[in-house]
């Protein structure tokens, strides 16, 4: 028979402790593995012939290009994106209509569909031989192999991003605030500018970050496009892959060592965000439930 007082100090241990430190060491390992290591490997092979060797190949007028065009396309498709997922998460949360499920589904077409069968498609329809590609000739009008059709494939492949992430929180949110300003007659501009946005700019700032992010990265649609013209329309991603294939380790790895500092950047300001935004659900939460 054990006594009592032995019984009170025998430790307890949670149910499950060592699972879940199993499954945590296993997840580290699995992302030192397949990303902490890449990463490393690219900054040390960038930097193998020291700073100035990294330099000239960064400086490279292609490179330079490649870069600032990148950035371009950030620029013009993160505020598209923006007002296109801001206006369909206000339809989808604060009004009713038939066919809301099917615009939902519509949304979230992209993440299903091949980033190479988009650049195709988008070839097929602005491309000299496609739907509108003779009228575009005749007017003169360049859209394939030039900055527009980069534009166009990377708005495509990114158009859900920001949408996805100000859905869930404006369902959560329900229309009791919107309504209310209406009685108090306000107009749709103002309740929107000063109702829904506030009550949402986490959620958006969000998903700007993880969109700026896709448009950096994206490969696939944007080969197809652009045409890949050397010091023309090569996006960063395209540059790193000319110079592997030209055997040009060297300024490969400098032009990769660049584009994963700008993903580190963002993944910094996401985690950055991701505070906020976790604390503007649990207040809507704390809201519903009170």
């Amino acid at each position: 028979m054990i006594p009592a007082m032995a019984v009170h100090h025998v430790p307890r241990r949670r149910p499950g402790g060592a699972r879940r430190a199993l499954l945590i060491g296993l997840a580290g390992l699995l992302a030192l593995g397949f990303l902490m290591v890449p990463m490393a490997v690219i900054f040390a092979q960038a930097l193998s012939k020291g700073w100035a060797a990294w330099w000239a190949a960064v400086s490279h007028p292609e490179t330079l290009h490649a870069i600032g065009l990148s950035l371009v396309v950030v620029a013009v498709v993160v505020p598209v994106n923006a007002v296109y997922g801001l206006a369909v998460a206000w339809a989808v949360t604060k009004f009713r209509f038939k066919g809301k499920k099917w615009l939902v589904a519509l949304v979230e077409a992209p993440f299903s569909v091949s980033p190479i069968v988009a650049g195709v498609a988008a070839l097929m329809v602005y491309g000299g031989s496609g739907l509108l590609g003779p009228w575009l000739e005749e007017h003169d009008i360049k859209v394939m192999f030039a900055l527009p059709g980069i534009v166009i494939a990377t708005l495509f492949v990114t158009s859900p991003f920001i949408a996805r992430e100000l859905l869930p929180l404006m369902q959560l949110q329900g229309t009791d605030d919107e309504e209310a300003a209406l009685t108090l007659g306000a107009g749709g501009l103002s309740i929107f500018l000063r109702v829904t946005l506030p009550n949402v700019k986490w959620a958006l700032f969000y998903g700007i970050i993880l969109c700026a992010a896709r448009s950096l990265g994206e490969f696939g649609a944007v080969s197809v496009v652009s045409g890949q013209v050397r010091g023309e329309t090569m996006t960063l991603p395209l540059q790193i892959d000319l110079l592997y294939h030209d055997y040009d380790s060297s300024g490969a790895f400098a032009a990769a060592s660049v584009l994963t500092l700008l993903a580190l950047v963002t993944l910094g300001l996401k985690l950055l965000v991701e505070r906020f935004y976790d604390r503007e659900i649990e207040d809507t939460l704390a809201e519903r439930q009170g």
